[in-house]
This record gives structure tokens, C-alpha cells and sequence, in this order.
């Protein structure tokens, strides 16, 4: 593990796994430790995967200032990575909430992007409109699972603001493209990795414009990759066709069954796709 700056002298965490040409890799959660991101299905064998704990999670030190965890502030952090493994271009690629920092950061920063994934990403920052019924409807092509009752319902009562802690748990299963031994002690292990005062703070008021997010993505010059799962309630597949159109260079890859975590629901059918758009530059072998 190493360590870098970040502007206002908060101390960050770097991970590195593989080896190869650099693809800077941002976590969700909102504020989760990295570590859940593991290698990414095994994208370490062709990159050098440069993976940070944001600040306040994992081994990254909790700032001085709470408001900094608001996602756009945490864009000089991104830049200040650049700078310590001296990049001048790069590959970024940003999960779920993560994605939205990848997407502020590239509309700061269009001329350091080389290439941009997108693996499931939250579509806050865009405002994408998606009803409660388009939830529904993917939910229901899972009918046929033994803990499809229960969740469902637990569903509903969510989306009728009944909702409790015990309806958060019982949504899990709708989170993974499948739900078993793996899965299961994966979502247990979530729990303990999130810095929740810091995620409340990230999509805090004020931290993005998505009119003017929109407008800066159309003119990016970087060619984008957005991943996204048939079964993710969190960006149903029209829903990820609408958001992969407002690049000018973009191609939609929908993980077949997947959920919220494209490289655990088929890894090697997720590290061809990433490969097969950035490029394999490993200097392995």
C-alpha cells in the first residue's frame, strides 16, 4: 500500500494489484472501502490496477473538514493521484457511486482521460428518472427464486415509505445477479466496509448540476464503456441505454442476469469486455 496527499493535506491510501499499463479504479458504496472491489474479476492480470480508499474509508485517514466527503470535492483528491504516480493521460474507471466521482472528475479533467468505464453506475448525477414501476418490473423476472417472495415484498414496503431496517436486509438478493454461498458472505462483509456519516454527506445538495454534467459529458473526447446488469434495479437496462447516449462515443455492455457487481456475476465474461475496450497492455509473460 502506498500513500499520496490530497490537497488540503488529508492523507490517502493507494492499492496496487497487477502490473502494466495504469487503469485508476474509483469504489462505490457510496464511501466504501476499496477492498470489496478486490481485483475486479481478475483485471490484474492486464492491468495495473491503482485502486484508493477514499478519503475517511479503509486505510485512509478521515479528514478535518466533514464536508469534503460531498463527491465534487473529492475531485482534486482524484487529480492529486494523478500527480503522485505522474500520469499525463490515463484510463478511469468508476463502480456504482464511484462512477459518479469518475464522471465529475472527467468533465473537470476532459483532456486527462484517456478512456472511461463505467461499471454500473449510480445514475445520480445525470438524473436519470426511473420509477418505482421500472424497479418493479425487473424485480419480477426474478420470480422464479426461492427468496423472490420476501424480498419482493420488502420491496414494496420500501416503495411505499413503510419500509425498516429488515426490508433494507431482505432487498439483498435483488442486489447480485445470484444469490448464494459467495454472495452472501460478500453482502456481510459490506456492511462493515462503509463510512455511513461520510455517505450521507456524498450526494449532499449542491455537489453536482446534472444539466451541467450532461452538457460536459456530450463534448467528452474520451471514448466511454458503461457495464451495466439485465437485473440491476438500481439502473434497469433502458435506463442504462438512455445514460450510455449522452456520450458521443460510448458503447453499452449489459452483463446477461447480472446485478450491482458486473465482475462477480461473470468475471471473465466482465475483464474481456473492459480488455476488449481499453486494450490489453500488460508487461506480464
Amino acid at each position: 500500500m502506498d500513500t499520496f496527499s490530497a490537497p488540503d493535506g488529508t492523507r490517502l491510501a493507494l492499492h496496487r494489484a497487477g502490473r502494466g499499463d495504469p487503469l485508476v479504479c474509483l469504489p462505490g458504496g457510496p464511501m466504501q472501502a476499496s477492498a470489496y472491489l478486490g481485483d475486479l474479476g481478475g483485471l490484474s492480470a492486464h492491468r495495473l490496477l491503482l485502486i484508493p480508499d477514499l478519503r475517511g474509508t479503509g486505510s485512509s485517514a478521515v479528514p478535518a473538514d466533514p464536508g469534503t466527503y460531498r463527491c465534487d470535492r473529492q475531485v482534486p483528491d482524484v487529480e492529486a493521484l494523478r500527480e503522485h504516480v505522474q500520469l499525463d493521460r490515463f484510463d478511469l474507471l468508476g463502480h456504482s457511486a464511484g462512477a459518479t466521482l469518475a464522471l465529475l472528475y472527467a468533465a473537470r479533467h476532459p483532456g486527462r482521460v484517456r478512456r472511461l468505464v463505467l461499471v454500473n453506475p449510480s445514475p445520480r448525477a445525470v438524473n436519470l428518472e426511473i420509477g418505482d414501476l421500472d424497479r418493479r418490473r425487473v424485480a419480477e423476472e426474478r420470480r422464479g427464486e426461492p427468496w423472490f417472495p420476501e424480498a419482493f415484498a420488502a420491496l414494496e414496503r420500501v416503495q411505499a415509505g413503510q419500509g425498516t431496517p429488515a426490508d433494507g436486509r431482505a432487498l439483498a438478493p435483488f442486489i447480485y445477479g445470484r444469490w448464494d454461498a459467495e454472495t452472501q458472505a460478500y453482502s456481510a462483509r459490506e456492511a462493515g466496509q462503509k463510512n455511513r456519516a461520510a455517505a450521507a454527506a456524498y450526494n449532499e445538495a449542491g455537489g453536482f448540476d446534472p444539466e451541467a454534467v450532461r452538457a460536459r459529458l456530450a463534448a467528452l473526447p474520451a471514448p466511454v464503456l458503461l457495464v451495466a446488469g439485465e437485473t440491476d434495479l438500481q439502473l434497469p437496462p433502458k435506463h442504462a441505454a438512455e445514460y450510455a447516449g449522452l456520450f458521443p462515443q460510448a458503447e453499452l455492455a449489459m452483463v446477461p442476469g447480472g446485478g450491482h457487481f458486473a465482475w462477480l456475476d461473470d468475471a471473465a465474461w466482465f475483464v474481456q469486455k473492459v480488455i476488449g475496450f481499453l486494450g490489453s497492455r500488460s508487461t506480464a509473460g
